[in-house]
């Protein structure tokens, strides 16, 4: 499965702060299927959207 990023935060916001959740849920409450996930490598919070491939979409 791929994905497309919508945005990016990094993982050292203030305590308490939950930027990238805040954001995926104004884009599940626009109707879009994001979600939030790590990205280990460049240490940010990305928003995501899953993008089924053509040959899954039946």
């Amino acid at each position: 499965m791929r994905r497309t990023v919508l945005e990016r935060f990094p993982a050292g916001g203030p305590r308490g702060s939950w930027p990238a959740e805040e954001f995926a849920r104004a884009r599940r409450d626009e109707g879009l299927a994001a979600e939030v996930v790590m990205d280990l490598e460049s240490d940010a919070f990305l928003v995501v959207l899953p993008r089924q491939t053509a040959d899954a979409v039946s």
